[in-house]
C-alpha cells in the first residue's frame, strides 16, 4: 500500500469502533440480538444525507432485483446492505479500511445478512474484480481521498458490463476557493484531492462513460448539514451518530462543511454515467 493510501486508511480507522458501536446501540434501547438492518442507519452510512441520499441515488439508478451492484468505498457497508434488502441486488462492498470492512463484516452477522453480502478489504484504484463483473457501480464520498482520478473511473469502467451504470453521490471542487478544513474526509489538504466539474466530466467522458443524469444536491446538503449542528448544538450528541467515526472534532467538521458549501468552496453532485 502506497504512503498517501496508508494515511488515507489511517484517517478513518478509529480503534474500537465495533464496540463503540455496540455501546451505543445498547444505550439507544436496541436489542443487539435482534437487530434489523435499519437500526444501524445512523451510522452505518457515512456520507451526507445518510440513507436519504442512498435511497435518492438508488431510485436515480433504476435499480432492480437481481442487479449485481458494486459499492466502492462502502465504509461500513450500510449501503450494501440496503441494496440487498430493500432492492434485492447482489451486494458486493470494498473499502480500503480495514477497520471499516471488519465492522461492516460483524454489523452484517449481527443483522443476519452475511450469506446476502459481499465485502472486500482493498483500494478502488486496483479493484479485485475481472472485467465485465457488475450492473452498477455505485460511489459515494470515496473519490475525494484519490488523487489518481483516471485510475480512480477507469477501473470501475473495467469492472462493469458494457451499458452498465455508474452512480455517484460525491463532493467537487467549487469556485469559491479551496476547502476549509478539518472535514469528514480529511484533517488538512495532505490527503483531500477534489477535482472540478470541469475535471470530472473530461475524466469520465475520457474513460468511457456518458452521463445520463446529473443533480447539484449542494443546497439540500447544506440544509441537512445545518440541521445535524442545530441538533447536536441543542441537544449534544445521539448515542448512536456519524460523530462515533470522527470523533472530538465531529462538530467542527460539521460546521466546515457547511461554510463550504455557503462560500461554494466544495458543490455536492448526485448522477448516473453509462459505459459506452
Amino acid at each position: 500500500m502506497t504512503e498517501t493510501r496508508q494515511t488515507v486508511a489511517a484517517h478513518y480507522g478509529v480503534g474500537g469502533l465495533l464496540d463503540s458501536i455496540l455501546t451505543a446501540l445498547r444505550n439507544n434501547g436496541n436489542y443487539i440480538d435482534v437487530l434489523e438492518p435499519s437500526d444501524l442507519a445512523p451510522v452505518d452510512e457515512f456520507h451526507i444525507r445518510g440513507r436519504e441520499a442512498t435511497v435518492e441515488l438508488a431510485d436515480r439508478a433504476g435499480l432492480a432485483p437481481g442487479l449485481r451492484v458494486l459499492d466502492v468505498g462502502c465504509g461500513l457497508g450500510g449501503t450494501v446492505r440496503y441494496l440487498a434488502v430493500e432492492r434485492e441486488c447482489h451486494s458486493t462492498g470494498l473499502d480500503l479500511t480495514q477497520e471499516y470492512i471488519d465492522v461492516a463484516s460483524a454489523l452484517s452477522n449481527l443483522v443476519g445478512l452475511e450469506d446476502r453480502v459481499v465485502l472486500h478489504c482493498g483500494s478502488a484504484q486496483e479493484l479485485p474484480f475481472d472485467e465485465n463483473s457488475f450492473d452498477v457501480v455505485w460511489t459515494e464520498h470515496a473519490q475525494i481521498n484519490i488523487e489518481d482520478k483516471d485510475a480512480f473511473y477507469a477501473e470501475m469502467s473495467r469492472v462493469l458490463k458494457r451499458g452498465g451504470r455508474l452512480a455517484f453521490h460525491d463532493i467537487f471542487q467549487g469556485n469559491g476557493g479551496e476547502p476549509l478544513y478539518p472535514v469528514p474526509w480529511a484533517e488538512d489538504e495532505s490527503i483531500s484531492f477534489l477535482s472540478s466539474l470541469d475535471v470530472l466530466q473530461r475524466t469520465l467522458e475520457r474513460v468511457g462513460f456518458e452521463i445520463r443524469d446529473w443533480e447539484d444536491k449542494s443546497q439540500h446538503s447544506e440544509e441537512w448539514l445545518s440541521a445535524v449542528v442545530a441538533k447536536l448544538q441543542e441537544s449534544g450528541p445521539p448515542p448512536l451518530g456519524l460523530h462515533l467515526l470522527m470523533g472530538e472534532t465531529s462538530e467542527v467538521k460539521f460546521q466546515n462543511q457547511i461554510r463550504n458549501l455557503q462560500e461554494g468552496r466544495i458543490v455536492v453532485i448526485q448522477a448516473v454515467a453509462e459505459k459506452r
